[in-house]
């Protein structure tokens, strides 16, 4: 049947397109498209993609609308199966908002949007998302965000790293993120959520490839599996 993907598109969604091109390129199989107002998911999904974005204008706080949808009891039963959530940016804040993952992300510490190329430092790579990296490997990936800045408290924050649930830091001062933390993973290690945007960094064309490893990493690990 082949890697069947899905990207969920939200009112102000405006990533979408990018993340479909970024996973029918590394895995040679166009992702399905669903909108956020399906009550349903299609059947026997490999992959879900949450992408960036300004879901509903970001009222009230960015991704509080969006992880409200009827999709996202669909995508949350099927992280619970198993499934791979992969939340860049404004998908990040949705998974957030829904509660499939911990903390929030909050107005840049600047309090301006940044859109730049940014070092990461790869701190898990025992992930489905991540095993395409080497553990403490550099790498450069784009971000654009105004609501960047992961917050926890510090118990939470300890957790996350006593449990090696930080994917990614930050390898430079970047939006006042808690303790430079810039991509975090669920307890079952099957939701990855992001600021940066490795669908930016697929190819040399786009200035950089460093993101690819994520999405073929994804996609070895559930062939193998």
């Amino acid at each position: 049947m082949g890697f069947r993907s899905a990207v969920i598109t939200f009112p102000g969604s405006n990533c979408d397109r990018d993340m479909a091109v970024a996973l029918e390129k590394v895995s040679g199989t166009p992702a399905l498209r669903v909108w956020h107002g399906d009550a349903e998911l299609p059947a026997d999904l490999d992959f879900i993609a949450l992408p960036g974005g300004f879901s509903y204008g970001d009222y009230l706080r960015s991704g509080a609308m969006a992880a409200r949808s009827p999709v996202m009891d669909a995508v949350a039963k099927a992280a619970d199966r198993g499934v791979p959530v992969l939340g860049v940016c404004n998908g990040f804040q949705v998974l957030t908002e829904a509660g499939l993952l911990p903390g929030a992300l909050m107005r840049n510490a600047s309090q301006h949007f940044i859109c730049r190329t940014v070092a990461l430092k790869v701190e898990n790579t025992q992930s489905l998302f991540t095993a395409g990296y080497e553990a403490g490997q550099i790498i450069h990936i784009p971000i654009a965000h105004a609501d960047g800045n992961f917050f926890a408290d510090e118990e939470t924050l300890d957790r996350l790293e006593g449990e090696g649930r930080v994917a990614f830091r930050y390898a430079e001062t970047v939006n006042g993120s808690a303790r430079n933390i810039a991509g975090v993973l669920n307890e079952a290690g099957n939701v990855l959520g992001m600021m940066p945007h490795p669908e930016r960094a697929i190819e040399d064309a786009q200035g950089g490839h460093d993101g690819r490893a994520l999405f073929e990493s994804a996609i070895r690990g559930l062939v193998e599996a």
